[in-house]
């Protein structure tokens, strides 16, 4: 998640003041009139970067790990509930819907980074967009085609107007709940759309295993872009974020679907407990931290 450090760097914002004009910058000068900060001053900078990143997690390899986890996490406890329960497409997304909107209420009125709370809005989400997705693609009769094509729609517009009402879409914009109902908002229907893109590829002929490789493939793609190119660091989580859901959608279902479709054909109800059990052991794991985006020099978009 992209933090600009030139946000933070003298050679952005100091231009030639008088002494008096820049009285934020005295604490971080010594008073003896030395060269040498003082040693309060050395933490000071960093608490203004924590203050600037906001309640979003560091972009790591454990925060795509997770994710992925979590992806996978929302196909099998999404099926559990609307396949294996037989509670149905619309009931299920109703109540996912709900458990989202009281996870999300307290991240947005939660003061600072709790990773727990976060991670179970991320869930709340790939639970919700598990059944809303089938809900679009199998109930209205629309299939996965124009399934997809309707919920790509829906994040071009929540990244259009996130964009045009903030004036960016960083993620380490993230410090006001204006900007958090955007970013969550973008994320369920990105969510909902990786699931839509998972089952239509699947379903097209390279079934659930073939769908994973295809979708690990391309984000491998997004991750070489990341690497060697000066890409928008932006657009390429969001295309990162997009992508590892129908990943976990593919891999939830190849753990779940009967064998003749080319699944495994294990428990819905054991494979989310497995998956959820997974989870918390890394979020306890890996350091969970409010934090930047790599290589945030360089972002752009």
């Amino acid at each position: 998640m992209t933090v600009d450090l030139s946000l933070f760097s003298s050679s952005a914002h100091v231009r030639r003041k008088s002494p008096g004009s820049l009285p934020s910058l005295r604490r971080f000068c010594p008073r003896d009139g030395s060269d040498q900060p003082s040693a309060a001053s050395m933490h000071a900078p960093d608490n203004h970067l924590a203050e600037a990143i906001g309640k979003v997690p560091e972009v790591a390899l454990a925060f795509w790990i997770i994710k992925i986890a979590a992806t996978t996490l929302g196909e099998t406890g999404g099926d559990s509930v609307s396949m294996s329960l037989n509670l149905g497409y619309a009931t299920s997304t109703l109540i996912f819907f709900a458990l989202f909107a009281i996870a999300v209420t307290a991240q947005i009125r939660a003061r600072h980074f709790h990773r727990f709370l976060y991670w179970a809005v991320i869930v709340a989400t790939t639970l919700t967009g598990t059944t809303m997705a089938d809900f679009s693609d199998r109930s209205l009769g629309i299939g996965y085609p124009g399934g997809s094509l309707l919920l790509l729609a829906l994040v071009i517009g929540a990244l259009a107007t996130w964009r045009f009402t903030m004036g960016s879409v960083t993620v380490s914009d993230v410090t006001t709940p204006q900007v958090e109902i955007f970013y969550w908002v973008t994320i369920l229907f990105s969510n909902t759309l990786g699931t839509a893109l998972g089952d239509w590829v699947a379903d097209s002929g390279p079934g659930y295993e073939g769908g994973a490789l295809i979708f690990a493939g391309a984000i491998a793609v997004v991750a070489l872009l990341y690497f060697f190119t000066r890409a928008s660091r932006t657009w390429l989580f969001w295309t990162a974020f997009i992508l590892t859901r129908p990943l976990g959608a593919t891999l939830g279902d190849t753990l779940t679907k009967p064998l003749a479709s080319g699944g495994l054909d294990l428990s819905r109800y054991t494979s989310s407990a497995a998956i959820a059990a997974f989870m918390i052991l890394c979020i306890l794991a890996f350091p969970q931290r409010a934090g930047a985006h790599p290589g945030a020099k360089t972002s752009a978009g």
